[in-house]
């Protein structure tokens, strides 16, 4: 049994969720500049337009920055460390980061730079939640995926 915390679904963010329960990903992005919001906002933080629908986006990207931990207080994850959570820049938009484990690769291999890829994990009485993997380098050049397009 999982007993790590349910994630707490508000309106704003409910989107996000039902994307991931269908192992997508996706992201406000503003409808008048096209900047890409996250994590969720009332309005886009460049142009304050409030139309942000959400839209999928690739999930890949590289580690920008990460932590090891090595010790956790955080209910259920006790027997997984050491693990990885870390921003992921993704390939979309300079600057678009979103959080997550790196997840299928011993910690001491994790760096700065290291290219990654959407994955999910399933939690127990949730559904899929967002984390990444790692991949080769030329995944990240590889043509971005077309929009509904399931991501494993």
């Amino acid at each position: 049994m999982d007993s790590r915390t349910i994630p707490h679904v508000l309106a704003l963010t409910a989107p996000y969720w039902e994307a991931a329960r269908d192992r997508r990903l996706c992201l406000q992005r503003c409808a008048v500049c096209g900047l890409y919001v996250h994590f969720p906002q009332l309005e886009c933080p460049r142009c304050a337009n409030t139309e942000l629908p959400y839209e999928q986006v690739s999930g890949r990207g590289v580690v920008h920055t990460f932590s090891i931990v090595h010790r956790t207080f955080a209910p259920g994850f006790a027997a997984r460390v050491p693990y990885v959570i870390a921003w992921i820049e993704l390939v979309e938009q300079a600057g678009l980061r979103v959080f997550g484990n790196v997840l299928h690769c011993p910690p001491e291999q994790v760096c700065i730079g290291m290219p990654v890829e959407l994955c999910f994990e399933d939690l127990d009485g949730f559904g899929p939640i967002p984390n990444f993997r790692a991949v080769p380098e030329e995944a990240l050049n590889a043509p971005l995926p077309v929009a509904g397009r399931r991501t494993p």
